[in-house]
């Protein structure tokens, strides 16, 4: 199937675009046609986003936004209007990885990092990315949530929240703008390879020996793999989809266990 043209004429904005995750989205956009806008936190990583980009055949601008500050989601959203003088697709990758803790030992200034950012960075950009969606006849809001919003580790209550109430604040979404023609879904990626996730585990050869095994094909997640999905979501190969979550989670879920060095399944 060719694909190049899938997403011709659309406009993306990718929050947290500057990160692996957010990278490999922009470029699998850019090259089925789409344009696209990075917002990073860091502006010199959204910045070589959209020059891979550029790199590859596509068209991308980029801008430094702090989803947790409302007036820079409403700067980045006007800064994609001004770029490209519309926008139809709107990717929330942007998330903070809080220390691992309990009640006892995190602080209410972790807890309340990880509520905004997580969550309320996705609402403000629907915020203000929603009218001008609407102006263009619709399009497509993909949130990016986790596996651990699905079912909760240890020491982890932050972000396990926060994914757990994206999921459900994308259906919501879904719900008040169809009429809109806007679809809204979330993506529940499972361990995905990256720099930032592997830290946890001191770099991506020991997060693939502890990690891979806790899913059901036996190894982690690739970027490209999340952007995929995130591609259909946006195309209109999607069109009958809105209000559900895709597990891309290579069987993390319905596991829940892990893989021995003999392939075979030992649960709990």
């Amino acid at each position: 199937m060719n694909l190049a043209h899938r997403l011709q004429g659309q406009v993306a904005l990718i929050t947290g675009g500057g990160g692996e995750i957010g990278t490999a989205i922009a470029l699998r956009l850019a090259a089925e046609g789409s344009a696209i806008v990075v917002g990073d936190l860091d502006p010199q990583k959204a910045e070589e986003t959209a020059h891979k980009v550029i790199a590859q055949g596509g068209r991308a601008t980029a801008i430094g936004v702090d989803v947790s500050d409302p007036a820079a989601c409403e700067a980045s959203v006007a800064f994609a209007m001004q770029s490209f003088q519309k926008l139809t697709t709107l990717v929330n990758v942007a998330a903070t990885i809080i220390p691992d803790g309990t009640v006892e030992t995190l602080t209410l200034e972790q807890w309340n990092k990880a509520l905004s950012v997580n969550l309320t960075g996705a609402f403000l950009m629907c915020k203000y990315g929603v009218p001008h969606m609407r102006a263009a006849g619709g399009g497509s809001i993909i949130n990016i949530a986790s596996q651990l919003g699905h079912m909760g580790v240890q020491h982890r209550a932050p972000y396990c929240t926060t994914k757990a109430a994206l999921i459900f604040f994308t259906q919501i979404l879904a719900q008040d703008h169809a009429p809109d023609n806007i679809r809204a879904n979330s993506i529940s990626p499972g361990f995905i390879l990256t720099e930032r996730s592997s830290k946890r585990v001191g770099g991506k050869d020991k997060a693939r020996v502890i990690n891979g095994p806790r899913h059901l094909l036996n190894r982690p997640g690739e970027p490209e793999e999340i952007a995929a999905g995130a591609a259909y979501l946006a195309s209109s190969d999607a069109s009958f989809v809105t209000g559900t979550d895709i597990l891309i989670d290579g069987g993390y879920v319905t596991f829940k266990g892990r893989m021995t060095a003999e392939g075979k399944t030992v649960m709990g």
